[in-house]
């Protein structure tokens, strides 16, 4: 019996993924590996096989790329004000 690996993060399962597509695993093999070691959560059998697919097409980063969107308002200023606000209360 294998040791679950808790928490990985999505690059992790990529690699995890793109590695043994290059070994010729199939790709229902893969997701059966991947929920044996990192549990039922994991990625999903359709998603294994996108993944897949992309690493035939030539992929090889295994990080999200870039997104358009609303930028983020967060930033070190607005957190030290809402700290300070938190401390007067």
């Amino acid at each position: 019996m294998f040791k679950t690996i808790a928490d990985p993060t999505d690059c992790e399962v990529r690699s995890v993924t793109r590695f043994s597509n290059a070994n010729n695993v199939k790709q229902a093999e893969i997701h059966l590996q991947l929920v044996e070691i990192y549990g039922e959560n994991v990625m999903t059998d359709g998603m294994v096989r996108k993944w897949v697919r992309q690493f035939k097409d030539g992929r090889t980063n295994v990080h999200d790329e870039a997104r358009s969107g609303r930028p983020s308002v967060v930033n070190d200023g607005l957190v030290a004000k809402v700290n300070e606000k938190i401390r007067e209360n």
